[in-house]
């Protein structure tokens, strides 16, 4: 078996497996700032500050959905590659380069808007508290 013949789906693989650890390094995160909006929302009282924390915790939630769909479809598309390598096929189809490219798209967009996030909700507690 040609190490060049599979080097493609080994790089697949690897960007799979490195998405992974980032997802559950995120999802540590979104568990942290849960956490710490649980701390603040017990000494902060006002109606607005309540809004606001609330408005958080649903995108902590909706963040956490979306990195369980994603590592679901990242685990997927590994179990794909692995049977490829496992049945003798070489060529990794068409299909699967552009699931990779459309996974590679959200772990893009994930790693963007979580910061992004993680950023707001740092500035707003620093201003409110």
């Amino acid at each position: 078996m040609s190490t060049t013949k599979l080097s493609k789906h080994q790089q697949f693989l690897h960007e799979n497996l490195t998405w992974g650890r980032s997802i559950d390094f995120f999802k540590q995160e979104n568990s942290f700032l849960k956490n710490r909006l649980s701390e603040v929302v017990d000494q902060e009282s006002s109606k607005e500050f309540l809004a606001l924390a609330e408005q958080f915790q649903n995108r902590f939630i909706l963040k956490d959905e979306f990195m369980d769909e994603l590592k679901h479809d990242i685990n997927a598309q590994a179990r794909m590659l692995k049977d490829d390598i496992s049945n003798s096929i070489y060529v990794v189809s068409d299909k699967n380069m552009k699931r990779q490219d459309k996974l590679r798209n959200e772990m893009e967009y994930l790693e963007r808007d979580f910061t992004k996030l993680k950023n707001e909700f740092n500035k707003y507690l620093a201003t409110e508290l």
